[in-house]
């Protein structure tokens, strides 16, 4: 029986997940139908032949790096709405919380708005669907409970004001680059600090 030592595996585990970030780039950067497994290998610097080594298909590839992204997301969100904060309270944090994800997995962001349409359609990305169903339900949960508590306007369209604040966090995606000037934290302060002036009920 053969045994892998510890270091081994550590070294095998560690290069999957640099190839699954050079995946991630080069599909958010050229699209997944454009992206075949050569130009994966020749980003990672690696024969085609040894990428199958690691992984079976570049949908494989696709899969984990959504998957892992949408994981972590709602580890996040579903601390975040465990918690028992208040709706604003529960807004800004989930707020934070998207802005961290975003630059934990930029690439996946930028993915998922790109392909998620066309891939929902595909029995092995039925999985996107059902997070977007979550997705929506919690934050329109949050605003509905915002106007029914008089933390937001009572005037408030909850659905335009929910793909307003989806639409405006998720797009940063395409020009934030982790180890900038701001921090994920400071740049959902000041996004806060614009959203919340227009939504919260003035005291």
């Amino acid at each position: 029986m053969t045994t892998v030592e510890p270091a081994a595996s550590a070294a095998s585990g560690d290069r999957r997940s640099e190839l699954l970030g050079t995946a991630a780039e080069v599909f958010a950067e050229q699209g997944y139908n454009a992206t075949t497994v050569r130009k994966i290998a020749d980003h990672a610097g690696m024969l085609a032949g040894s990428l199958y080594y690691h992984f079976d298909s570049k949908e494989s590839m696709l899969e984990e790096i959504l998957r892992t992204f949408l994981d972590e997301l709602w580890d996040g969100y579903d601390t975040v709405l465990g918690a028992g904060l208040g709706p604003r309270e529960t807004l800004q944090a989930l707020v934070t919380e998207s802005f961290r994800e975003i630059d934990r997995h930029r690439a996946a962001v930028a993915i998922y708005q790109k392909e998620s349409r066309q891939l929902v359609a595909q029995e092995r990305f039925a999985f996107l669907a059902e997070s977007q169903r979550r997705f929506e339900r919690a934050w329109l949960s949050t605003l509905e409970r915002g106007v029914a508590e008089r933390a937001f306007r009572a005037d408030l369209d909850v659905r335009l004001t929910y793909r307003f604040v989806r639409d405006t966090v998720w797009v940063a995606a395409s020009w934030y680059r982790p180890g900038g000037q701001h921090s994920p934290e400071e740049i959902a302060r000041q996004y806060l600090s614009m959203v919340l002036d227009g939504i919260a009920v003035r005291e």
